[in-house]
């Protein structure tokens, strides 16, 4: 789950992580007001979506007076920006942050992932900051300094002064400000169960103060259910309706370019039967989990999705039963198909528990149904259906 840019700094600062003072805003009005409030004579009005690379996109605006931060709140709010992360249809702007302005000395960045190669949190950081990590890692891949945490011993002081020294940083007073602020990032990073922590830039300011001037908080959804708070900063403008729908019944649904719907429990299985549909020259439409304890009215519910993407042209049901048994997703299917009316092509492989109930059930309902014997089978005859326009 992501959260927007001044939701992360409310957690930031829960952590005692300095960062600029600053409000939301709605409207010009309330721009205007919240700029008063903070006072000074520089603002920054900064956009809220779900996506970096904002200010290239014409979302992050200095002003100077309270006339500009009027002028650029009614520039930007109700906008679509478009960048490199929310493809080209773009994202609408209904939020803005107005943050005071300040004076900076020197950019760097600092990130928190789990390196899945090492099993261990790593931090990444830079002298270079203010771009992407993806940039510096391309031009500069000698200025990125990595530091693991091993999980036995968790956060050492030692961790805090190789970062520090790896940036470039040298006052002992700002090496003391920077290894404080690592420990409560690493520190908010488990607590709240992230799977990316990003402050890009880190800034240290010409009164010698180190704060985040951006941040990029991600969480694990599911963890969620640990962190009620964090549940509540969802922001549903920013996902499609569809994700929304699907999080209500418990699916994990992802909304892809392709004309080849898939239904799949698992999501190891969503991405192998993903691949081996392009592997065949189709194009996948979505990402489709149901999970392990869909019920017949959320496998109903999923098929409603998968449908109301006018570009499927054929569906491709993948179902190895576990702990989902084969004879609900089939009740599930009939019942969609009833209901839905589904016109497209239907290709169902089902394999595991009750296996023989669930085909019995899928044979005995009377619809137009392309059985497939494995997973291979079952891609080649979507493709094929697809190309065909059975």
């Amino acid at each position: 789950m992501n959260v927007h840019e001044y939701q992360a700094k409310q957690i930031l600062r829960r952590y005692q992580l300095p960062t600029l003072k600053g409000e939301i805003a709605k409207t010009p009005e309330q721009a205007l007001e919240v700029a008063k409030k903070l006072g000074g004579n520089v603002w920054v009005v900064k956009a809220q979506i779900h996506a970096g690379g904002r200010g290239k996109a014409g979302g992050v605006k200095l002003a100077k007076s309270l006339e500009e931060v009027s002028s650029h709140a009614k520039n930007i709010l109700g906008k679509k920006l478009v960048t490199h992360q929310t493809g080209k249809e773009g994202k609408e702007v209904h939020t803005l942050l107005i943050e005071e302005g300040c004076a900076i000395e020197k950019e760097y960045y600092l990130g928190i992932v789990l390196d899945r190669n090492t099993s261990k949190i790593t931090f990444m950081a830079s002298s270079e900051g203010g771009v992407d990590i993806e940039k510096i890692a391309a031009e500069t891949p000698e200025k990125i300094i990595k530091v693991a945490i091993d999980p036995a011993s968790g956060w050492t002081s030692f961790a805090g002064r190789k970062l520090a020294y790896g940036i470039g940083l040298k006052s002992e007073s700002l090496i003391k400000q920077a290894i404080t602020f690592f420990q409560g990032l690493y520190k908010l990073y488990v607590e709240s169960d992230c799977t990316i922590a990003e402050i890009n830039p880190l800034v240290v300011t010409k009164e010698g103060v180190l704060m985040a001037l951006d941040a990029k908080l991600n969480f694990d959804e599911n963890a969620l259910f640990r962190h009620p708070e964090l549940e509540e900063m969802r922001d549903p403008t920013e996902e499609s309706q569809n994700e929304v729908l699907a999080h209500k019944y418990g699916l994990s649904y992802i909304s892809l370019d392709g004309n080849i719907g898939c239904l799949v429990n698992g999501a190891g299985l969503a991405m192998g039967t993903m691949d081996i549909i392009k592997l065949y020259g189709g194009e996948p439409a979505n990402f489709l989990d149901v999970g392990g304890g869909a019920t017949k009215e959320a496998v109903e519910k999923a098929f409603s999705i998968i449908l109301s993407d006018k570009n499927v042209k054929a569906i491709l049901v993948n179902i190895f039963g576990g702990i989902m048994k084969c004879d609900i997703i089939a009740e599930g299917i009939v019942a969609a198909a009833k209901s839905l009316g589904i016109q497209v092509p239907l290709v169902v492989r089902l394999e595991g528990t009750n296996v023989a109930l669930g085909k019995k059930i899928l044979n005995d309902s009377g619809l137009k149904i392309i059985a497939a014997t494995d997973l291979a089978d079952a891609a080649e005859k979507s493709v094929k259906c697809v190309k065909e326009g059975v």
